[in-house]
């Protein structure tokens, strides 16, 4: 704790956010292992940082896909970048799949190991049986309003483009005024994003404090393996294929970093990437790309193009099934 206290000492000093959150991760977890019964109730702590924050989500995706779309003098501008953006939103994911199901199944992390009793298996929600039809329907909002009210980022994008590009094809009297109000709708979500960022140590040393006083430090332990496969492969995917990328396209590295630090470590301890996805556009404007191409790439990036959760979702599909002695040809 007197470590903890210099450690608090120095973010005091730097007075920065990244620094606040970093520094929470490291309080929160010293708090969840010696007050575990304290931090098992902290988690209403997060939830409310996590709802804020999806409040958030509707409002600026649409804000910023309609600016994005109809700020464009030329639709046609719109159609390559989107062409473009998907064809490389497939592609690494794709990889980072194949990453995903060769690390595990080299490491075989999932052979022999018990499952902890913390993992209360009554939580898992039962799941219904999608067809491809469904999920073809479920990518198309029958009723925004509810869309918005269910989380369907998805759904979200899909109207939100639509009317983008319905914006961009009235005349100028009815176009102007529409872009206006999206734009100052955009920046309006921009400073409420400010806003609850000033919470987001207090959210991040709940969810930790929570995470080790409901789970304790043994599941660590037990489920080291997986971690560590996780870890190797994500480390793996971005030094060949986030990295090269960024050389190729002559992105300074160590800027692009400084920038990300803090929405990673957001999204790290809330274990939310949608805790992340405001701040992240915020950032990627600071660093220079345009708000029309950060308004385009990254509110579809994130329901098309998440790495991360492909290369995790691929990997511990097979674990489980070598915890459950399942062969999986």
């Amino acid at each position: 704790w007197i470590a903890i206290g210099a450690f608090i000492g120095y973010a005091l000093y730097k007075k920065s956010l990244t620094t606040w959150i970093l520094i929470s991760m490291i309080v929160g977890a010293e708090f969840g292992v010696d007050l575990p019964h304290v931090a098992v109730k902290m988690q209403l702590v997060s939830k409310i940082f996590l709802r804020l924050i999806k409040t958030i989500i509707a409002p600026l995706l649409f804000a910023t896909l309609v600016v994005g779309i109809a700020g464009h003098s030329n639709l046609k501008q719109v159609g390559r970048m989107g062409w473009k953006s998907l064809v490389y939103f497939e592609v690494v994911s794709t990889i980072a799949l194949f990453i995903g199901l060769l690390a595990i199944n080299i490491s075989k992390a999932g052979v022999g190991v018990n499952v902890p009793d913390a993992v209360n298996q009554s939580e898992i929600a039962q799941v219904v049986p999608q067809s491809g039809s469904d999920l073809i329907l479920h990518i198309f909002p029958e009723n925004i309003a509810k869309s918005i009210y269910e989380g369907q980022v998805l759904q979200i994008v899909v109207f939100s483009i639509i009317f983008g590009i319905a914006v961009a094809m009235l005349k100028d009297k009815y176009k102007i005024p529409m872009v206006k109000f999206t734009e100052a709708l955009a920046e309006t979500m921009f400073k409420f994003t400010m806003i609850i960022m000033y919470f987001a140590p207090f959210a991040v040393f709940a969810a930790i404090a929570y995470s080790i006083g409901h789970m304790g430090l043994d599941i660590l332990v037990n489920l080291f393996k997986l971690l560590a496969t996780l870890y190797v492969s994500l480390i793996i995917l971005v030094l060949i294929v986030f990295l090269p990328v960024a050389l190729l396209f002559r992105i300074p590295v160590k800027k692009f970093l400084s920038k990300v630090a803090e929405p990673i470590t957001i999204a790290f301890a809330t274990t939310s990437s949608e805790s992340a996805l405001p701040i992240a556009m915020e950032r990627m404007e600071e660093f220079g790309v345009p708000r029309k191409i950060v308004a385009f790439v990254m509110p579809t990036g994130y329901s098309f193009n998440l790495d991360g959760t492909t290369l995790y979702l691929s990997l511990a599909t097979i674990f489980v099934a070598q915890i459950s002695g399942i062969h999986l040809p």
